[in-house]
């Protein structure tokens, strides 16, 4: 996001990224409350300057939230943002009285936070994984699955899996030497899993994540509206974007959308995140308030052999159910013509996370064009020629998607929140996530990998 500046926080915890010198706040009296008292903290109680504290949001919006300007974007590094952080504790009081949040970080919300790693070529002999179900497509009982995430890939129609998928086209696909730009294809993969899971939907795909997979919060409720404004309430709406906020009551600028779904038969299926973290990841984490719980399905990782936790999965009681989310096969692109990729980060030598067995942190080794800050690298290139395979709970997340779709369409009685009940208490399994049960989700077609222990 080159236009906006960012910064990391909270604190040295460094869990989430949001934009620098700008509050949020819901629209009208509240607004106008955080713009005053900030305003007059900063004149009492600090040195930041008291004029800046203006808005620079619109002033009605449909996901009813303003940003508010409070400090200088261009103060400081990306280590945080003393404005933002006064601007929070100035409201502590009166969010006390009021008994709910007032204001928040305009946090960055992305499918990078739901995607370990980078893609890695898949021949087209090898198939996908899962396989498709062999199950046929009818279109008057064909479940309505609505993915909001980055647009299809230009050729994605000479997949014959993807017969029954439309959507938004991602456009620039390229950089100017002709490389793939980083997460092309995500959307297109997540179509590719849902449709092999469930052959009988109707799927369309919406770009509501094209810039690299990133949107600040104060957008993203508005391209969620939009989405549905395009395409109408779904069965289903697969998620694969999110971010933590060090908080356990939402996205403020999610809000809104999150009300309207509430009342709506949509069942939303959301990734929990890959920061191998037990802070709740919003929207996903929506899961586990009881206002949403019938209406969100929070989905982490498995490993390849589908038995324990992936190492990056986000886990915790916020997430719902675990599907397999390692070296999963799919469509991402170069169907009409092989085209190249160069990694952009460098595999590493051991887990990040303190595990032992061979996961996506280490393999397949790649070199990439960002991890080796201040020495120039040459960094690996390989060459897409249709599929690939990925690792993340974003990809989780779509494969517990199918499942809803397929189990939803088996049994025609059965409304989409109802299939949310019905997967957990009589299709879920048993896996295991640090050293706790968690229940898992496994697509009948999907096929267990091999994997390789490397210790303790």
């Amino acid at each position: 996001m080159p236009d906006v500046s960012l910064a990391l926080g909270p604190g040295d915890a460094a869990e989430f990224i949001y934009e620098k010198g700008v509050v949020l706040a819901r629209d009208g009296q509240e607004a106008r409350l955080v713009e005053d008292t900030v305003r007059m903290y900063f004149t009492e109680a600090t040195g930041l300057t008291a004029d800046r504290v203006r808005r620079v949001g619109p002033e009605t919006n449909r996901s009813g939230i303003t940003r508010i300007q409070v400090g200088d974007p261009g103060h400081g590094d990306r280590h945080g943002d003393r404005a933002v952080a006064h601007a929070l504790r100035a409201m502590r009081e009166h969010e006390g009285r009021a008994g709910r949040r007032l204001v928040s970080r305009n946090h960055v919300v992305s499918i990078a936070g739901s995607s370990s790693g980078e893609p890695v070529p898949a021949p087209l002999t090898q198939g996908t994984n899962p396989s498709p179900d062999e199950g046929g497509y009818d279109v008057d009982t064909a479940a309505d699955v609505l993915i909001v995430d980055n647009g299809l890939t230009h050729d994605y129609g000479a997949v014959p899996l993807l017969a029954h998928v439309q959507g938004d086209l991602h456009g620039t696909e390229t950089d100017d030497q002709g490389n793939l730009l980083q997460y092309v294809g995500h959307g297109t993969f997540i179509a590719g899993l849902v449709a092999a899971v469930a052959p009988n939907t109707d799927i369309t795909v919406r770009s509501t994540l094209n810039d690299a997979g990133a949107i600040l919060e104060s957008e993203f409720g508005e391209r969620l509206f939009a989405a549905v404004d395009e395409h109408g309430w779904p069965d289903i709406i697969s998620l694969s974007a999110g971010t933590s906020n060090g908080r356990v009551d939402g996205l403020l600028g999610v809000e809104g959308f999150m009300q309207e779904l509430r009342g709506k038969r949509t069942l939303m299926v959301a990734a929990a995140g890959d920061n191998a973290s037990a802070t709740p990841f919003w929207p996903a984490a929506y899961a586990s308030l009881p206002d949403f719980a019938d209406a969100v399905l929070s989905v982490g990782a498995l490993r390849s052999d589908g038995e324990f936790g992936a190492c990056f999965s986000n886990h915790g009681a916020w997430v719902s159910a675990f599907a397999p989310g390692e070296r999963l096969t799919s469509a991402l692109t170069g169907f009409d013509a092989p085209v190249p990729y160069l990694y952009q980060h460098s595999t590493y030598d051991a887990c990040r996370f303190g595990f032992g067995y061979a996961c996506t942190c280490q393999y397949p080794r790649h070199t990439g064009a960002l991890s080796e800050a201040g020495t120039p690298v040459k960094p690996d290139e390989v060459m897409f020629e249709g599929y690939a395979h990925w690792s993340g709970t974003s990809f989780a997340a779509a494969l517990a998607a199918g499942m809803a779709a397929a189990y939803m369409t088996a049994d025609k009685e059965l409304a989409p929140r109802a299939v949310r009940d019905q997967l957990l208490t009589v299709n879920a399994a048993v896996a295991e996530m640090r050293g706790g049960h968690v229940l898992a989700l496994i697509p009948p077609t999907w096929r267990p990998g091999a994997v390789v222990e490397l210790g303790p």
